[in-house]
């Protein structure tokens, strides 16, 4: 006769597997330990076969009896129950596998292997928050230009729409490579061209240009107490004004204490260019001190929080610090330090431009159009650097006369 729930409930084990019929080929199959799995005996091609219905009580005997019926009509339709579970759960499997967090992820590690440290991170980070949760675990080939939409909309409403858009073009490519890697017919992101609204007005970084106003900046950084790779970072910043990536993931087997250089793998630069840095004596001094603490390791400007000490400070680490000392985004960023040298060293201590464009770094070539490569103009860089440096000392200890603000046509320092 059929089963009922308090006839299960008060099925005891015994020393022998006990089986309790329902009726339609199902039974309750009871271990000595305890164990109640529900089975479906059945026979196809003139074999006898069982199908697991899972167990009790997660798989109460009402929904057993609805799996017994519907594998009855499957068997009954040509179709082996078992052989179209697994068929499921494979079709489910690859589902995973071709989910779109899989794919992006994919991609990026292949992408990134040519992107220098900080873009990468940025951009794992971006579709970590504003794609992964709504798309992560989609099949990429299911995602429709609609959905993909809404998802970017949600960025939109907060009000980041450079990074909705930056988002948009990471889908674009993570499409295209789930296309080529036949994992998706097309790509929906294409849809979408026109769909989000205009970048706001490119704002230039902002940096503090007028002396006494560096003055006051260098004073705020002299007397911050945070930690103290995240100090060193600060003060070493306005003498080698490099970006800010760059500095946060500086390396000690980049950097030459004793002959004041520290070289930058192209691997790490935005131009993909080897880069040298002539280091000034306060430069070094301040990165002796700091090699004490952190020379033992990889990075220079090591975190010193969290349980993986082996990693740079965070990429937010250094602007948090300025809001602390009162600096916010529309006075002065990191990235501002580069603008400032550009513009002082040019306009107020007329420096030559192509100098100083090499030493940010920026794409310099002579008059036949060749790059020039990353050792031109050195000595005359190393001097400048230093007069850089011993021009923002007096600025920082007021010692020295405040040149006002206008280009030094006769003469410069250094």
């Amino acid at each position: 006769m059929p089963l009922t729930d308090t006839a299960i409930r008060n099925a005891k084990p015994s020393t022998k597997t006990q089986r309790l019929y329902d009726g339609g080929g199902m039974y309750l199959e009871i271990s000595p330990a305890g164990g109640k799995w529900w089975r479906w005996k059945y026979r196809w091609l003139g074999k006898e076969k069982r199908l697991s219905l899972g167990t009790y009580p997660d798989v109460p005997l009402a929904s057993a009896r609805a799996q017994r019926e519907e594998a009855r009509r499957l068997l009954a339709s040509g179709v082996d129950p078992s052989l179209h579970r697994q068929a499921r759960r494979a079709a489910e499997a690859d589902k995973h596998a071709n989910s779109f967090e899989v794919v992006a992820r994919e991609w990026h590690a292949k992408a990134s292997q040519n992107w220098v440290p900080v873009h990468s991170e940025r951009t794992l980070l971006r579709l970590e928050r504003e794609l992964f949760p709504w798309l992560g675990r989609r099949p990429v080939a299911e995602i429709k230009a609609r959905e993909l939409l809404v998802t970017l909309n949600r960025t939109v409403d907060r009000g980041a729409v450079e990074t909705a858009r930056r988002a948009l073009q990471n889908c674009s490519a993570i499409f295209r490579y789930a296309v080529v890697t036949a994992r998706a017919e097309r790509n929906p992101a294409a849809d979408l061209v026109d769909a989000l609204p205009p970048s706001p007005k490119v704002r230039h970084f902002a940096a503090i240009m007028d002396p006494q106003a560096i003055g006051s900046l260098l004073r705020a950084i002299h007397a911050y107490r945070g930690e103290f790779p995240v100090r060193c970072a600060l003060q070493v910043a306005p003498y080698v004004f490099v970006r800010p990536g760059e500095l946060r993931f500086a390396e000690w087997s980049e950097v030459d204490l004793d002959e004041a250089v520290w070289s930058i793998p192209a691997e790490r630069m935005k131009m993909k260019v080897a880069h040298l840095v002539p280091l000034s004596l306060q430069a070094v001094a301040i990165l002796r001190e700091l090699h004490a603490l952190t020379g033992h390791g990889r990075y220079v400007f090591k975190t010193m929080r969290g349980p993986d000490y082996n990693r740079p400070i965070g990429p937010n680490t250094l602007v948090v610090a300025l809001r602390q000392m009162g600096y916010d985004k529309d006075t002065m960023t990191m990235h501002g330090f580069r603008a400032m040298a550009r513009t002082v060293l040019d306009e107020l201590l007329g420096f030559r431009p192509d100098y100083i464009e090499h030493q940010l770094a920026h794409a310099v070539r002579d008059p036949n159009g060749r790059a020039y490569n990353r050792t031109a103009h050195l000595a005359e860089r190393r001097k400048m650097m230093q007069a850089w440096a011993d021009y923002l000392d007096e600025l920082r200890t007021g010692t020295g006369k405040v040149t006002p603000f206008r280009r030094i046509v006769s003469g410069r320092i250094g």
